[in-house]
C-alpha cells in the first residue's frame, strides 16, 4: 500500500529524509542509501517517492508507475522507509514543484532532500536549480565515477561556503537552508540500468 498523503499535514515534528527517482526499478542501491541517510541523519522517517515521470529521463524503457511503485515497496519497510506515490498525488514532477508542495503542506516536518554525487553534477542544468539548494538541506551521497567532477562542479562551487562538516551530519535536518553534506560512505555501484539489462538478459 503506497504512503497516501494526510489532509491536514503531519502534526508531529519529524525528521524525514526525502529521495525522489525513477525506481525504474528500486535496488539495493536504494536501499543502502536510505539506511545510510537514516543512520547518520538519525531520521524519523525516509520518503521513497517514486517519480510519475522524469522530465530529464527518456520515456522509452520507462516501466509503468504502478510497477515502479511495487518494486519501491519491495524495499521498503512500510513504517520508517516509506515507499510513496506523493508526487503523483500532489501532480508535481519538478523538483523544485514537489519541495515546494511538501513544505507547504508540511511546514512543521525537518526535511533533508537525498540525492546521489551524480545528480550534484547535474543539477545546474534543472529548473530553478539555485532555489532547489536553497529550499532545504540536502545530503549528497557518493557515487562511483561521479564524486569527484560533482564535487569539482558548478553545485559545488557556489555553496561551498555552505558545506558542512561530515561530522554534522546530526544537525542537517534541524539547519537552515542553504547547507549539504557529503557523506562520506562506501560508494554503491548498483544502477537500474545494469539491473534492467541483467533482467532482459534472462528473459530473452
Amino acid at each position: 500500500m503506497s504512503f497516501s498523503i494526510p489532509r491536514h499535514g503531519h502534526r508531529h515534528r519529524l525528521r524525514v529524509g526525502l529521495l525522489g527517482g525513477s525506481f525504474n526499478p528500486a535496488h539495493e542501491g536504494h536501499l543502502y542509501i536510505a539506511r545510510q541517510a537514516m543512520r547518520h541523519l538519525r531520521l524519523d522517517q525516509l520518503w521513497l517517492m517514486v517519480s510519475p515521470g522524469n522530465p530529464l529521463k527518456p520515456a522509452d524503457g520507462m516501466a509503468p508507475f504502478a510497477q515502479r511503485l511495487a518494486s519501491a515497496q519491495k524495499i521498503a519497510d512500510g513504517r520508517r522507509i516509506i515507499a510513496t506515490d506523493i508526487e503523483q498525488r500532489l501532480g508535481t514532477r519538478y523538483t523544485r514543484d514537489t519541495m515546494r508542495a511538501l513544505i507547504q503542506r508540511f511546514p512543521a516536518q525537518q526535511f533533508v532532500w537525498l540525492m546521489g554525487a551524480d545528480n550534484l553534477l547535474q543539477l545546474p542544468h534543472w529548473g530553478n536549480w539555485l532555489w532547489i539548494m536553497r529550499a532545504m538541506p540536502i545530503l549528497v551521497l557518493p557515487r562511483p565515477g561521479a564524486t569527484r567532477p560533482a564535487l569539482a562542479g558548478q553545485a559545488a562551487a557556489r555553496f561551498r561556503k555552505h558545506r558542512l562538516p561530515a561530522r554534522s551530519g546530526l544537525c542537517l535536518p534541524t539547519a537552515a537552508a542553504p547547507c549539504w553534506i557529503l557523506l562520506p560512505v562506501k560508494e554503491n555501484p548498483a544502477s537500474a540500468t545494469a539491473l534492467r539489462r541483467k533482467i532482459e538478459g534472462v528473459s530473452s
